[in-house]
């Protein structure tokens, strides 16, 4: 489409809104102007397709640009010379022949030789370099600071307050009968509506418990059952035949009769030790006297479904226990918080917590670095002089954050450091613990751990926090019996690195963003903007040093320079020089 037609399609879209905005167009003039543009554009598409081809029609047309491409096409060779003569006024293949030029060169006997020299110090380099000066002394070894990695801490737990033996106990039911004979009296009274009730003929004034219907009739209209006297309809009435334990005040009953009422009463004298102690629930009631059903007492016969009970008791006996001693006497342990485990008012017993340091282990004696390493270039030597460097620890954790931030970073959630949530059991004031983890020594043997009342869950959960992979989040009451705790039920959120667990332990802390409630606690991991909120710079990453110190350690350099030298001196002396 050329530039003339767009600008006749332009005006005439124009127009046509213009129009449409100002008045509505009528039908023959629409149809007239469509006709006039459609007349336009069929002359001006017969131009452009009964015209010969004209470079100069064409925007930007370069006609020499377009000869020297076709002498290149007839002339190949021509590209490798122009190419060559651009490049000697080219500054980019000057810096690369300037840098091909200085660069230097190496005879190639030269690098076979070197290489062999290497391979032959890279089998035993201690022998070479360490503790060696470039004279061919001795050189000086100085020794590495003490280590600031720490093993960490660990959280110990005790109980204090109340705990509770459950005791069991049966006593026996029985079923008393008596018959006795009484008077019954028998009524009529009307119910519905107009019937007035202050009446003794309305039937509010015979109510259980000592009355009850016993046959019904519907009245019909305008006729009195009762009174046999015909009335007009004014409501929906109802006369009731009630039989009454007992005389019914201001009302004549139409018969009395006598009858034998059985009355049945359990008795429970045999169980009143465990009614009266307010330690004891019922656990069951089972019958033990069924057969026969019907009996005969005091020439009455009585059905029963049952005539005798055995009741099951469970009871509590408290006692005060305090298991913490220990703890308050360790020094080295600080007391954290005190969790209630029941839900009374005082606390009845209650979890202590302490933070407690875990043990070092031995560091592997004193580690050195010595001046002996030599660098050469050239034919030029050098003595490489160490130092201690304590920034290395550092620099090695934070890089291993960011490392495991990757690897542990949860597409689905967008979280990362997610953790899985662990428990474990233990009876309160218990002897057998399966919960102590870090800072406690396992009991050798899974199966051992298992026959003495562990799970295999509690047993790996041990191990994981014993590696410093758990983090202790709370404790919670598991099984309580009238109050008192039996049993409580510890909750840790396990990670797949210390590394990770300290991440989430110290940054909670900054956020803050406290553990949930131990029984809804799910180990969430961070957002992605609450960890960028982190700052890696303030939390203690101490407790994984030593990781990083075990896996890189030096050999004791000293040791190795005295050993070279007494070798050197010792080949001398059988040389005799």
């Amino acid at each position: 489409m050329t530039g003339k037609t767009l600008a006749h399609l332009l005006t005439a879209l124009f127009a046509l809104t213009s129009a449409a905005s100002i008045h509505a167009q009528t039908r023959d003039a629409a149809r007239a102007d469509g006709k006039d543009f459609a007349t336009d554009l069929l002359g001006e598409s017969r131009e452009a397709a009964t015209t010969n081809p004209d470079a100069a029609r064409v925007p930007n047309f370069d006609p020499q640009a377009t000869r020297d491409l076709q002498d290149l096409a007839r002339d190949p060779d021509q590209i490798e010379a122009r190419g060559r003569s651009a490049a000697k006024t080219s500054t980019p293949m000057r810096t690369i022949r300037d840098s091909m030029d200085s660069r230097a060169q190496f005879d190639p006997d030269e690098i076979a030789d070197m290489l062999a020299r290497s391979r032959t110090i890279n089998e035993t380099p201690l022998d070479y370099t360490s503790g060696m000066s470039v004279t061919g002394r001795q050189g000086a070894c100085v020794p590495l600071p003490p280590g600031s990695a720490s093993a960490g801490t660990y959280t110990a737990t005790c109980n204090t307050g109340f705990t509770a033996t459950r005791e069991t106990g049966t006593c026996q039911v029985t079923l008393d009968t008596r018959v006795e004979a009484r008077d019954v009296y028998g009524y009529y009274c009307i119910a519905g509506t107009g019937v007035d009730p202050s009446s003794p003929y309305a039937c509010d004034h015979y109510q259980g418990p000592q009355c009850r219907v016993v046959q019904s009739w519907d009245i019909p209209c305008g006729y009195d059952h009762y009174s046999g006297y015909y009335w007009g309809c004014y409501g929906t009435l109802r006369v009731d035949l009630v039989s009454c334990s007992e005389p019914v005040p201001g009302a004549t009953p139409y018969t009395v009769t006598s009858e034998n009422v059985v009355t049945t009463t359990r008795n429970e004298s045999q169980c009143s030790s465990f009614l009266d102690n307010g330690e004891c629930t019922l656990d069951a009631e089972t019958c033990t006297d069924s057969t026969p059903q019907t009996r005969i007492v005091d020439g009455v016969e009585v059905t029963q479904s049952c005539w005798a009970w055995q009741r099951s008791y469970s009871c509590a006996r408290r006692t005060a226990g305090n298991d913490c001693s220990e703890l308050e006497a360790n020094g080295s342990c600080r007391f954290l918080r005190e969790d209630c485990l029941t839900d009374d008012t005082p606390c009845s017993t209650s979890e202590r917590v302490y933070e407690c340091p875990v043990a070092a282990g031995d560091s592997g004696g004193t580690q050195y670095v010595c001046d002996g390493d030599v660098y050469c270039i050239d034919g030029s030597c050098e003595t490489i002089e160490r130092t201690a460097n304590d920034e290395f620890k550092d620099a090695v954790t934070a890089l291993h954050a960011m490392d495991e931030a990757r690897g542990q970073f949860d597409p689905e959630t967008l979280t990362l450091f997610r953790g899985t949530r662990n428990t474990c059991s233990s009876k309160v004031f218990g002897v057998l613990n399966c919960c102590k983890g870090k800072g406690f020594p396992l009991i050798p043997g899974i199966s051992l751990l298992v026959a003495l009342g562990c799970s295999r869950e509690e047993v790996l959960l041990h191990e994981r926090d014993a590696q410093g992979l758990c983090a202790y989040v709370g404790t919670y009451c598991s099984d309580k019996f009238l109050g008192v705790c039996l049993t409580k039920k510890k909750v840790y959120c396990c990670f797949e690195s210390k590394l990770s667990r300290i991440l989430q332990e110290q940054g909670r802390r900054q956020l803050p963003k406290p553990w949930d409630k131990p029984k809804e606690e799910q180990c969430e991991g961070f957002t992605l903007d609450e960890f960028a909120r982190l700052d890696l710079s303030q939390m203690d990453f101490s407790e994984v040093y030593a990781e990083f110190t075990e896996a890189a350690r030096l050999p004791d350099e000293l040791e190795t320079s005295i050993l070279i030298q007494q070798k050197i001196e010792d080949y001398y002396a059988r040389s005799g020089q």
